[in-house]
């Protein structure tokens, strides 16, 4: 049996490059060329909430690939997740951060929609934002911060990967082998 993952790898790394990348460019780019083109605070979350609906579905799709990219990896490495020291409460904790990241991220998502509505040039989409619960203004200073959220939980997710990188060397596996013999200590 193989113990090579390089398309699991590959779809798990790039969802996740993908999903940092994007919310940092967007965080950066998106909403910096908003601020610097926006003459008004309207005109400004406008572009900016433009320039993250076009992000948005492949910002979703590389999501996807993340998850079923670790979901695949997780299973084909579950022995050594529950055998070998460290690696289950490192799995865990990505886990939990895989959660978190997720969850801001749609959170994130809820609120530029409310702010898009609410900025639109189209009274029907202004008059649908009225309706709905929340307040726009809020939901644009929660937007501010979230859009920060997202990359910063994504890049302790590309810390945590390159620990259960570091976690599947030789050396690494081997000592977990002699320990469990009762010949290391």
């Amino acid at each position: 049996m193989s113990e090579r993952n390089t398309v699991l790898r590959s779809v798990h790394d790039l969802g996740l490059a993908a999903w940092f990348g994007g919310a940092l460019m967007g965080a950066v780019g998106v909403n910096g060329a908003a601020e610097q083109e926006g003459s008004t605070e309207r005109d400004t979350a406008r572009i900016a909430s433009t320039g993250w609906a076009k992000w948005a579905p492949l910002g979703a799709a590389a999501v996807g690939a993340h998850l079923v990219g670790g979901a695949g990896l997780l299973n084909v490495n579950k022995g050594r997740v529950l055998s070998q020291p460290g690696v289950t409460a490192s799995t865990v904790a990505k886990t939990l951060l895989t959660g978190a990241a997720l969850a801001a991220t749609v959170y994130t998502r809820l609120l530029g929609k409310k702010v898009d509505l609410a900025t639109s040039e189209d009274p029907d989409k202004r008059e649908i934002s009225a309706k709905a619960p929340g307040d726009p203004d809020q939901a644009q200073r929660h937007l501010t911060v979230m859009q920060w959220v997202v990359p910063a939980l994504t890049a302790g997710l590309v810390v945590l990967n390159a620990l259960h990188g570091e976690q599947q060397r030789p050396s690494r596996r081997g000592m977990s082998v002699l320990r469990r013999a009762g010949l290391s200590s």
